[in-house]
């Protein structure tokens, strides 16, 4: 049984949803310690941490050095804890030319974590933050056109970007880690969010997602692509993290987080945007773009081709499995409207 004197490593705690499970598990009163790369990311983690709320003590926090793409440091790190939550993982602005350049670090910066806790002798399980990423590309649903924690994207099918490909088999190497004899006897949940939005700590939070309600409001998409994508609030990921880490029945379970199974075109989330935040809100576009102007557009610009490559496509995926396990997500226009509240409120936008 968990306890709050339970010491819980989180890697990537400078992170968009690391900094929500930083949060989360100090507000339920785990010991936390966090890795950072670099001297200056403890003062970015305590000013976002204080800035978001102020009633907490951050002092509290422990931090490590250590960097997914070397050795150093991981044993210390891992040295004590009974949890760890990985949810750090390098993110492109753009597309490697190169496409190991991401899926080396992301893959063998997991597997680092992974032979880290295994060797503390304290550390029970670890939960990985994995992606949709992993679950819906490159395939067909296996289930009645949604998919489910049972879908592996199929990282050799078509428009499966390097991206794609380092989720993915960075979660297969975890899973064949605790399955190998190195591995063995250390247990392992995996949470898989779709669109990460909701309330960023840092103005540079939540990369594409949060770019995209940030371009909503400015006025930088007056006509909407035709495309759409799932909405999960990244405080919900936080919870369905900290779930995964103590619920018996999670271990070796993988739990899609997704705030619905359906997913909202740029039309919808101006609307609900417009809905919730009124006048702020007013440049929003109202208007579809039409799947002729994109396809042309695709041939010079590669915004338009991304978009091109997905007009239509909108791939329900399910959230039973993660609400069985007691964890209860806002709506997809909850976390828009927390989103844009934010950037409004703190002036990122």
């Amino acid at each position: 049984m968990a306890s709050s004197s339970d010491l819980v490593l989180i890697t990537g705690g400078s992170s968009f949803i690391g900094l929500h499970a930083l949060h989360q598990a100090l507000q339920q009163g785990f010991r936390v310690r966090t890795t950072i790369r670099n001297e200056a990311k403890r003062s970015l983690i305590e000013a976002a941490l204080k800035d978001y709320d102020a009633s907490l003590d951050y002092t509290a926090i422990e931090y490590a050095h250590a960097d997914l793409l070397s050795d150093a440091g991981w044993d210390d790190a891992a040295r004590g804890a009974r949890y760890v939550l990985h949810v750090a993982s390098p993110f492109p602005a753009a597309q490697p030319k190169d496409e190991m350049e991401l899926i080396r670090p992301a893959r063998e910066g997991t597997l680092r974590v992974l032979r880290a806790a295994k060797r503390t002798g304290t550390c029970t399980r670890v939960v990985v933050t994995s992606s949709v990423a992993a679950v819906a590309y490159g395939n067909t649903p296996s289930e009645a056109g949604v998919f489910t924690e049972a879908d592996w994207t199929n990282v050799d099918g078509p428009h499966v970007s390097a991206y794609v490909k380092s989720k993915t088999l960075a979660e297969q190497a975890a899973w064949d880690f605790v399955k190998s004899d190195e591995g063995s006897g250390l247990e392992l949940a995996t949470v898989n969010p779709v669109g990460v939005f909701g309330p960023p700590m840092r103005p540079e939070d939540g990369s594409t997602t949060c770019d995209i309600v940030k371009a909503l409001l400015k006025g930088e998409i007056p006509l909407a692509p035709r495309i759409g994508f799932g909405i999960v609030d990244v405080r919900d990921v936080a919870s369905l993290l900290l779930l995964a880490m103590v619920r018996p029945e999670a271990n070796g379970e993988r739990y899609l987080a997704t705030a619905a199974p359906q997913a909202m075109s740029l039309l919808e989330c101006g609307a609900a945007l417009r809905s919730g935040l009124g006048q702020a809100a007013s440049r929003t576009p109202t208007r579809e773009l039409p799947d002729w102007f994109v396809r042309f557009g695709a041939r010079f610009s590669g915004q338009l081709k991304a978009a091109a490559d997905n007009l239509g496509k909108q791939g329900d995926v399910s959230n039973e499995k993660a609400r069985a396990l007691g964890w209860a997500p806002k709506t997809p226009e909850e976390a828009l409207v927390a989103t844009g509240q934010r950037f409004i409120d703190k002036g990122f936008c």
